[in-house]
């Protein structure tokens, strides 16, 4: 049965009764035309005839009707994408906007579908043309996730939840409320932030040992891609400190050589991004350009892999963890907005004093061709 398809079901149900549509008109006490406009979408039956159609062909009113509240993950992953693209299309924000909207009050219990609905709200709400259009949309994404949380009962997602709530308030200035929120919960003295060993031991106790090899190489990766982020945080917030971001590029440099060297992820653009303006911030123009040429090679990866996350021959076993993500390991964001995100990079201050030197306008055009089009 499809979605909202009365017509098509009632039409099915009475051919899988052997009935003609008069029989069903006897039935239920009104006249064959009826029964023939409704086949046909011409008229829908009184709302107080559904009860009693649904109970003669032994379905639920939402069957009979073709309504359904929980989308699969596929379907989710499919209205996902296709908003993703359409949200790339400026001129037609408006209307992605409105036709997202209606698709949360169609599936308004449809917890996990919400929930991606608020991220992609996040990851776009940067493309509305005011201020005041962009904070009503953070606004409305925590609304959803405030849903989720006190209406589901998946604990996993209301977790999830409250993350992407404290990201639409970081984005709305209040920094308090974030604070407040994720505090208690991410605070790095808690045994429960330790506790992936314990996981990991279990399985290998129960004889599960591929099931704890791909645990602890899941683990490995994203607690990888977290210190390339928090490097990133450490350094800007003590950017006056030389030796210090220094040592931290120096780290993870390290870091990327021995443990990243076949796969790119989008943190390693957003590192070498930062390595730069650090380097900028102590006129080392020339290291500078070398994390500029860094951060597009990275990019330019990422999308050859069509910004999907990938492992390599050392992380062999992520592929299932990928696919458990509603985009399959693919980005929040279309290409297109991805795209020009990253040539904003280059409008920076700290690269002010570059800005006309043709090996800056190289790398900038470089990253303006990846994609097979200038933009």
């Amino acid at each position: 049965m499809n979605i909202l398809s009365f017509s098509e079901n009632i039409t099915c149900l009475r051919r899988e009764r052997g009935m003609t549509q008069e029989q069903l008109a006897d039935f239920l006490g009104v006249t064959k035309a009826s029964i023939s406009k409704w086949e046909t979408k011409q008229s829908l039956p009184d709302i107080l005839m559904l009860p009693k159609l649904a109970a003669f062909f032994d379905v639920t009113i939402d069957q009979l009707v073709g309504y359904e509240p929980q989308l699969s993950k596929e379907q989710i992953q499919g209205i996902y994408e296709e908003l993703s693209e359409e949200f790339a299309i400026r001129e037609r924000f408006e209307q992605t906007m409105s036709r997202s909207r209606k698709l949360v009050k169609q599936y308004y219990s449809c917890y996990r579908f919400l929930f991606y609905i608020g991220s992609l709200w996040i990851n776009h709400f940067m493309l509305a043309e005011s201020r005041k259009q962009q904070e009503t949309i953070l606004e409305d994404a925590i609304a959803l996730f405030d849903h989720i949380s006190s209406q589901s009962g998946d604990v996993g997602l209301c977790g999830d939840a409250q993350m992407m709530r404290a990201t639409a308030l970081l984005q709305l200035g209040k920094a308090a409320d974030v604070v407040e929120c994720l505090e208690e919960t991410l605070s790095p003295y808690r045994l429960a932030v330790q506790s992936d060993g314990l996981l990991i031991q279990a399985y290998q106790m129960l004889g599960e040992n591929e099931q704890a090899d791909s645990f602890a190489q899941v683990s490995m990766y994203i607690h990888l891609i977290i210190l390339m982020s928090d490097a990133v945080w450490r350094m800007s917030l003590r950017k006056d400190d030389r030796n210090f971001c220094m040592e931290t590029i120096r780290r993870v440099d390290s870091l990327l050589e021995d443990w990243n060297k076949e796969m790119t992820h989008p943190n390693e653009a957003i590192y070498h991004m930062q390595a730069a303006v650090v380097y900028m911030c102590y006129s080392m123009h020339e290291e500078a350009l070398n994390r500029l040429e860094r951060y597009v090679k990275c990019i330019g990866s990422c999308e050859e892999n069509g910004f999907r996350l990938c492992g390599d021959s050392y992380f062999d076993k992520m592929g299932d963890w990928f696919e458990t993500l509603v985009q399959g390991g693919g980005a929040p964001r279309s290409k297109k907005v991805i795209l020009e995100s990253a040539a904003q990079i280059f409008q920076h201050p700290a690269f002010a004093p570059i800005q006309k030197e043709p090996r800056f306008l190289a790398i900038k055009r470089l990253l303006e061709t990846i994609g097979g089009q200038e933009r």
